[in-house]
């Protein structure tokens, strides 16, 4: 079948540093391609994902400077992606709230993938578009929605991207981005704590500006603790194939984390604060440790005895791309067949005099 995969013009896919949802649209399209579907992925003209790429923006504009221009810039995109794709594709999967508010006027089935934390107010927001299939990327996140179609389907990897580091593995790591709750200053902490070098790898955008300037640089000497910058695909693997521990001293209910999985296939452990999915991902004593101080954090980070090539096949076992495309596959062929369970169009509720109609009777199988 052919499938629409709609993301935010903002940055390319694959993004060349932060973009953790172009990330994930980049190997689901290749994934898709993989197993025989026809994809089309409505991004911006600087992607180079291997599909087919339709655009009206030519240019990634990261990091946002201006809301209003910004808000009008993705109306503008996802309109047009959408009535284009619904006029090619069997599906139309998006990745925004605009792409949700879209759906009332395509003639397919929609998926949308929720990246974030749950959000009262985005809740109330999907229940009034019922007809939506709903994808969390993370057990505890679905657990937090009530939504009459809704599955869970974890993130996947391109295990061919990231190699297996073969280096020493002398110093711990930090990869993400620069803001209080992904706990940059914490790792800092267990760093000298535990006695090891750590190296930060992540963009400082500018609303986190000022919390860089306070919390972090006054503690990088370009020895013991370095920042290394905005981390791409080839540097990622250079930081990560080397180093002896990712640190994830997370301060938020985090939905995924893909960084989680990027470490592991490299053969970093990680070592997290536990928060949001990620019991899910890590697994204690294989893949790394879910902690629940700074003490602890330190005492793992000097007491490991993981080995990488195992941790590379646990990610391998549970968090490919082929496996996460596979899932999504079947979920589509379910919607345009009209065999996917939940909420169907001769039982969904109808509207109330003041209420958008919850009908699922314009979706039609493709």
């Amino acid at each position: 079948m052919r499938v629409g995969l709609v993301v935010a013009p903002f940055v390319s896919v694959p993004p060349r540093g932060y973009g953790g949802t172009e990330l994930f649209v980049a190997g689901l399209a290749e994934g898709l391609s993989k197993l025989g579907h026809d994809v089309l992925v409505y991004t911006n003209g600087e992607s180079t994902v291997a599909a087919e790429k339709r655009w009206i923006y030519p240019h990634s504009k990261w990091p946002i400077s201006n809301d209003a221009e910004a808000t009008l810039r993705e109306l503008e995109h996802t309109t047009w992606a959408v009535h284009d794709a619904s006029q090619h594709c069997a599906v139309i999967h998006v990745n925004s709230l605009q792409g949700v508010a879209c759906s009332r006027f395509a003639d397919v089935p929609f998926v949308h993938t929720i990246h974030h934390p749950q959000e009262p107010n985005l809740s109330d927001f999907y229940q009034r578009h019922p007809c939506i299939q709903y994808v969390t990327i993370s057990d505890f996140q679905r657990k937090r929605e009530s939504l009459p179609k809704i599955t869970t389907i974890h993130h996947g990897i391109d295990l061919s991207r990231y190699k297996l580091g073969q280096g020493k593995r002398e110093y711990l790591s930090f990869l993400g981005r620069i803001a209080p709750i992904k706990g940059p200053h914490l790792a800092v902490a267990v760093a000298k704590r535990a006695g090891i070098p750590l190296k930060i790898a992540g963009e400082v955008q500018p609303l986190f500006r000022d919390y860089f300037e306070t919390q972090l640089k006054p503690h990088i000497d370009g020895k013991f603790i370095e920042y290394v910058g905005v981390a791409d695909l080839s540097a990622k693997n250079e930081l990560l194939g080397d180093s002896l521990a990712m640190l994830f001293p997370i301060q938020w209910d985090e939905p995924f984390g893909l960084v989680l999985i990027e470490s592991m296939a490299c053969g970093a452990p990680v070592l997290a604060l536990r928060g949001g999915s990620v019991s899910e991902i890590v697994q204690n004593g294989v893949s790394g440790y879910v902690c629940n101080s700074i003490k602890e954090l330190a005492f793992r980070a000097a007491n490991l005895g993981l080995f990488p090539a195992a941790i590379r096949h646990y990610v391998k076992e549970r968090f490919s791309v082929d496996r996460m495309a596979a899932q999504y596959c079947h979920l589509y062929e379910e919607l345009v067949t009209g065999t996917v369970a939940g909420l169907d169009s001769a039982s969904a509720k109808p509207a109330g005099p003041n209420e958008i109609p919850a009908s699922c009777n314009n979706r039609k199988a493709a």
